[in-house]
């Protein structure tokens, strides 16, 4: 199947888009290319990902949202004991409701939005 276009980036409402940003750059290893008060992006010279400042933003919440969720990124990690560490470390939070934690973890970035760290095999 073909499509008509290909994706451009991935943009995320935040209150802080800076700090952000910043928590990704660190989880992924990719670079800030831009960061101001309403906007900043990170980028790994074929994908990045934006941040927009969204007044009065409020985060989904997990399991029980408080505003509906509007997505969540998930990541291959090796280890998830050692990455959960590390993203906690960087800001992350976690959730006590962990529907299946020996495969992959939820956790909720400095946001409040959740992301996945998945085993790959």
């Amino acid at each position: 199947m073909s499509g008509f276009a290909t994706l451009a980036m991935i943009n995320l409402d935040a209150e802080n888009p800076g700090a952000l940003a910043t928590f990704y750059s660190e989880v992924l290893g990719w670079n800030v290319l831009h960061s101001e008060t309403q906007y900043a992006m990170i980028g790994d010279g074929s994908t990045s990902i934006g941040f927009g400042q969204v007044p009065g933003y409020s985060a989904p919440g997990w399991p029980q949202e408080q505003a509906p969720k509007r997505y969540h990124l998930d990541f291959y990690v090796e280890d998830l004991d050692k990455a959960e560490q590390q993203a906690l470390a960087l800001g992350a939070t976690k959730p006590d409701n962990q529907p299946n934690p020996e495969r992959w973890r939820v956790l909720l970035d400095p946001a409040g939005h959740p992301f996945d760290i998945c085993l790959q095999s």
